[in-house]
């Protein structure tokens, strides 16, 4: 699914993606001195945490969608990223310590083949990495408004059906793409709104899935999803808790 404006993604998902790049990071625990490439790296949440370690000399970075290469050619400067598909990445066998993927295996036209590409460019037993939103465990960032969706549309795709969206799915597709030694985990980040209509606007710019959703609405329909959506929050300042799956392997010899 392309995301054709970078600014719109940053406000409607970076508040989540920033939090779980750096749980991301840690997880992989890159050391100076290796090379690392950030596979779909949308505005630069994980570049970022890879450059602050290894430096941008180290760091590759691609994404399908042009404005977001645009957006990482104006935040880093110094850094190589291109426009590229994880089932095709331009760069030479065994480049890279470090392969990983946030929030993008769910995106891929093939996640096994993107999953391959990543272990081909990174060198036997180096690190191969990926998260997806739980949306099939009912606790993605989306989960509340496909929940007050679905009250009066009951064909509304809540994402449960995506890659690597539900419990052991992104291990398994790892395994098929021949990565190996391959552990899986849930990763919870909580982001904090001060007031309803903070949550509620960005779901307006047209971003994603539920973005895609809510475009297709009329206004009448939009009234009545804004309605249940604030059923179901406060309106005061609250919190929201947003779980992904991660899967963490190594690259085949």
């Amino acid at each position: 699914m392309p995301f054709n404006d970078s600014d719109a993604y940053g406000q409607f998902m970076g508040r989540f993606s920033e939090p779980l790049a750096a749980q991301l990071a840690s997880t992989i625990a890159a050391r100076p001195g290796q090379r690392a490439l950030d596979v779909g790296c949308g505005t630069g949440a994980l570049t970022a945490r890879f450059v602050d370690v290894l430096g941008v000399e180290s760091v590759r970075a691609i994404d399908p969608s042009p404005p977001f290469i645009e957006r990482m050619h104006e935040r880093f400067p110094d850094l190589d990223s291109q426009v590229a598909s994880a089932e095709s990445i331009p760069f030479e066998d065994q480049s890279f310590d470090i392969a990983a993927a946030q929030l993008v295996v769910h995106f891929m036209t093939d996640p096994v083949a993107g999953i391959r590409e990543m272990a081909r460019v990174t060198r036997p037993g180096g690190t191969v990495a990926a998260s997806v939103w739980d949306h099939g465990g009912d606790t993605s960032p989306l989960a509340l408004f496909w929940k007050a969706a679905k009250r009066f549309d009951h064909t509304a795709k809540d994402g449960s059906e995506l890659a690597g969206a539900t419990e052991g799915h992104l291990q398994q597709i790892f395994v098929d793409a021949g990565v190996t030694e391959v552990l899986g985990m849930l990763s919870t980040v909580r982001v904090e709104f001060t007031s309803f209509d903070e949550w509620w606007q960005p779901y307006l710019l047209g971003v994603g899935p539920a973005g895609e959703y809510v475009n297709t609405l009329d206004a009448d329909a939009i009234v009545g999803l804004r309605a249940e959506c604030a059923r179901l929050l406060p309106d005061g300042p609250f919190g929201v808790d947003a779980s992904a799956w991660v899967a963490i392997g190594r690259a085949a010899g």
